[in-house]
């Protein structure tokens, strides 16, 4: 999808009342950068109630960053008057680099779709851009 698709009002919506709005993601403080279908950019900031050690976050924070931008990503391309709700089904992390001090984003995108369910790939990055780990959600949706 290109930077200028437009997302349905209603799933805007239902991706910021349910996803960016839960207990989680605010404790977190986890923001929506960009929402288009398929493709998702969230950010969250560096907090050292994160860290497992020093200043290294922790891998379930960088879990939960990607859990939420998966399930983002496919609600993002979903008919606002079919989808009555979904859940992740597997999520599968590689930790690749640390992430010491820094804030995240994810790049986010739909990898396949089904009328059940989808596939994405998330990409967790440093501001810098510097890759820190790669996700891939399958969320199933009813």
């Amino acid at each position: 999808m290109t930077e200028t698709t437009k997302i349905d009002p209603r799933i805007e919506t239902l991706v910021r009342s349910l996803l960016i709005a839960s207990p989680v993601a605010r404790h977190l403080d986890i923001t929506l950068g960009h929402l288009a279908p398929g493709d998702v950019r969230l950010r969250l900031p560096f907090a050292m109630a994160n860290v497992t050690v020093d200043r290294i976050v922790h891998g379930g924070i960088i879990a939960t960053l990607a859990d939420i931008a998966g399930a983002a990503a496919s609600a993002s391309g979903v008919d606002p008057a079919t989808i009555r709700g979904g859940a992740t089904q597997t999520l599968v992390v590689n930790y690749l680099h640390p992430a010491n001090g820094c804030d995240l984003e994810t790049r986010t995108r739909v990898l396949s779709r089904s009328r059940s369910g989808t596939v994405t790939s998330v990409e967790i990055q440093d501001a810098d851009g510097h890759l820190i780990a790669q996700a891939t959600v399958t969320s199933r949706i009813w």
